[in-house]
């Protein structure tokens, strides 16, 4: 039987913009780990070694690449609005759509620099370089919308990974600083990842690259794999989401929408650790209700009647190909010992101390899913719950 969720006692922001150390949130979740002992079988806990410091430089280096390459790219698209047709263009788009595939929308030498700056992003997030353009143009704030049609010349700026104050180019290319925090009346085109594009192809990334490291783990795919079949089987138990919400974070005005995903972990029937991203590309907004009748864990991939969850989210800087290398580094460590170990602890303790600044960002997490659980399970972190189910997949 699970023990019971921690109710959380006050609003905490989604994205843990106030950095969190990890000794601080394996404490608290440890400590919920202790309070479930006497219903795990009194299981050991998983125990991490720290991330190598090659893992933290390469993190330093993608998040440091992608921030530049977009930087580069708002000042090209920026210099680049002195052509009246080009600036037409553009803000026919951004009035249009929420999100703008720049590179496509540009010619010329403009394009010939989107191109290379997207080719660049995708190398240092370890994704293929054929996964496509990857930049996005989209305007800074929905109170801008006005004064972009009445025809002021819009600023162009990277979106930043942090707090700190935003840097927009004029078409002259002077420099602006703006307050990330208060939206500003000038109009500002903001570049930025398409996260969901980014975030597809880096959970297959995730998935190939911990097979390949030994850390079994199934395609993230919308509909669950069968681990294994037999003669009597009709098809396999699984458990769905029918309802999450996420705490409202407050975000600057210069980030886009949350890219969420979930690594849920537990023992193979080899008694060997898997880990599962399933992504959750509706989960935009924080504060609202989505009941996405979603596949979260499938039973019959699990030795044990009980897995974890971690939340996460991409927020642009992401090297798949290094969180996959962290990951199975700490868990190839923790052994099948005859009973369920909580996992939550050993992938936290895998992601490296400066991860936590903000990319990718640790959400919440869930200790003790079980096939048969059924109501709502808030996060023992307090930034979100959902409501579970069983729900058996019939075989065709």
């Amino acid at each position: 039987m699970p023990c019971r969720p921690l109710v959380p006692g006050g609003s905490i922001h989604v994205r843990p913009r106030h950095l969190r150390r990890r000794g601080t949130l394996a404490a608290a979740a440890t400590t919920l780990a202790v309070l479930c002992a006497g219903q795990t079988l009194a299981a050991p806990q998983a125990v991490a070694a720290p991330a190598p410091a090659a893992t933290r430089e390469a993190r330093t280096s993608t998040a440091s690449e992608v921030h530049a390459t977009e930087d580069t790219a708002a000042r090209a698209i920026a210099a680049a609005l002195t052509d009246p047709a080009w600036r037409a263009r553009v803000r026919q788009a951004a009035l249009t759509s929420d999100e703008v595939a720049v590179t496509a929308l540009a010619d010329g030498a403009l394009r010939t620099t989107l191109a290379t700056a997207d080719r660049r992003i995708a190398a240092a997030k370890g994704l293929a370089p054929d996964i496509g353009p990857l930049l996005r143009l989209r305007l800074g704030d929905p109170s801008m919308r006005g004064a972009l049609t009445a025809g002021t010349e819009p600023w162009v700026a990277a979106a930043t990974s942090d707090d700190g104050p935003v840097t927009a180019y004029d078409s002259k290319g002077r420099t602006h600083t703006l307050d990330a925090r208060k939206a500003p009346a000038r109009p500002v085109y903001v570049v930025d990842i398409d996260g969901s594009r980014a975030l597809a192809a880096g959970l297959d990334v995730l998935h190939e690259e911990l097979a390949r490291r030994g850390v079994r783990s199934a395609d993230p795919g919308p509909e669950p794999k069968q681990a294994r079949t037999s003669a009597a089987a009709a098809g396999f138990w699984t458990t769905r989401i029918t309802a999450v919400s996420l705490t409202d974070d407050q975000e600057p005005w210069i980030k886009g929408d949350a890219e969420i995903y979930t690594l849920v972990t537990g023992f193979g029937h080899d008694g060997k650790v898997r880990v599962d991203p399933v992504d959750m590309p509706y989960l935009d907004d924080d504060g609202t209700v989505y009941r996405p009748q979603q596949i979260l864990v499938n039973w019959s991939s699990y030795k044990y009647d009980l897995a974890d969850a971690v939340m996460m989210e991409e927020d642009g800087s992401t090297n798949y190909r290094d969180l996959a290398k962290a990951i199975a580094a700490v868990l190839l460590t923790v052994t099948d010992q005859g009973a369920y170990v909580p996992l939550v602890n050993a992938v936290l303790d895998a992601i490296p101390d400066d991860w936590w600044t903000d990319d990718p960002d640790y959400v919440d997490s869930w200790y003790t899913l079980a096939r048969a659980g059924n109501g709502t399970r808030y996060g023992a972190r307090g930034n979100g719950w959902m409501t579970l189910e069983p729900y058996f997949v019939q075989e065709l």
